[in-house]
């Protein structure tokens, strides 16, 4: 007896006593249609090595069909959503990666044959190969991460590779920083220096480099002793950027102490008295001026810092870590957690805490012998 249909897709041979299940490939080249048979003991098998079949063959029939390598990918990713979308710091830093180590080490892979395992064999030979720290790592693993789930969201992938990516383990760094009687040392030494107010702003106020770079005069309330951080002067290659500040959390108010006002005013008159004198050519909206009277970049004040440290040799401690200093200060006249990152800028206590350790060992040594000492 011939097969007999028992269900769609499916007939049952009763003298082989087996199951064949019609598999549709869809047609060749010339229109004719192509089929597959496969046979089963049972129909419970049978069904489910239909369902098997349709599942595949629906992702099939779903799945991209291109010939973009990473490279190309990474180009058009760039141009049509990170260029009209990021911050110019952030596209420099994104292109300057992909140029640098991602192209020549994965380009030329298509973009429907890249693996996980592709990924993690390029963290493991681009770490060795160009010295990077897992920290600076971690930025290539974000690039790939955000570029590759642009990609699926684009109908260029159905799914990222990134989803099976171990990430690299970011190293915490310790932040140098200065105790109050080294800040006090540094303070006095600065005293009538040019650089002494950039310190106080970094020192006493825990401002970052390119708030300092950033900050203008309209910013600066005399008469109720407040700053408001609003801007960043930013740095990338060559090119220096005014811009929004880091983030959200990063814009503030902030009283300004007698001496950082005494500062601030005195710069402003001498500022006017350059002015006066033709040896500044415009009044300058920004607050410090480097030697030539131009808003100093922050790696150029960075510089200047550091040269200034060697030069009287102090513990070496970068003029971020004034800001580190600030915080450390703060810590040990016992201001909290809190309050600190609010000073600083940060979005949450969970950052302030990630980036200064030795503030919480310090609280809990506190802790633990207020503790000991109730218990005596």
């Amino acid at each position: 007896m011939a097969r007999k249909t028992v269900e769609r897709n499916i007939s049952y041979d009763d003298i082989r006593r087996i199951y064949y299940v019609s598999m549709d490939l869809g047609k060749d080249k010339d229109g004719k249609r192509m089929k597959r048979y496969q046979t089963y003991r049972t129909l419970h098998a049978a069904r489910a090595g239909l369902r098997n079949f349709l599942t595949h063959r629906e992702e099939e029939l779903r799945a991209p069909k291109h010939d973009l390598t990473l490279s190309d990918w990474l180009e058009l990713w760039m141009e049509n959503i990170v260029r009209p979308t990021r911050a110019e710091t952030t596209v420099y830093g994104y292109q300057k990666i992909i140029d640098n180590h991602i192209n020549p080490a994965l380009g030329d892979i298509p973009l429907l044959k890249l693996t996980p395992m592709d990924i993690q064999q390029y963290y493991i030979q681009v770490q060795q190969s160009a010295n990077l720290s897992s920290n600076t790592l971690r930025r290539h693993h974000d690039l790939l991460t955000s570029s590759l789930r642009s990609a699926v969201r684009q109908d260029k992938l159905l799914l990222s590779p990134m989803d099976k990516v171990e990430p690299p383990r970011p190293q915490r760094k310790e932040a140098s920083y200065y105790r109050p009687e080294e800040l006090k040392r540094l303070y006095t030494l600065l005293e009538g220096h040019p650089l002494e107010l950039c310190a106080k702003l970094a020192g006493s106020l825990g401002m970052r480099r390119e708030e300092i770079c950033g900050l203008k005069w309209e910013s600066i309330d005399f008469q109720r002793q407040l700053l408001f951080v609003r801007e960043a002067r930013t740095a990338f290659g060559a090119t220096v950027v005014q811009k929004e500040t880091k983030t959200r959390s990063s814009v503030r108010t902030l009283f300004m102490p007698d001496d950082v006002v005494r500062l601030l005013q005195a710069e402003r008159v001498r500022q006017e008295k350059l002015l006066q004198e033709g040896r500044l050519k415009d009044q300058s909206e920004h607050v410090v001026l480097d030697h030539k009277g131009l808003p100093y970049s922050p790696n150029a004040l960075s510089l200047a810092f550091t040269r200034f440290v060697r030069k009287n040799d102090l513990p070496r401690v970068t003029l971020h870590g004034l800001r580190h200093s600030f915080a450390t200060v703060a810590s040990f006249q016992g201001v909290p957690l809190f309050d600190i990152g609010k000073a600083l800028g940060h979005a949450t206590p969970a950052t302030t805490g990630k980036i200064y350790t030795h503030l919480v060992d310090h609280t809990h040594e506190d802790t633990l012998i207020k503790v000991s000492d109730a218990l005596k």
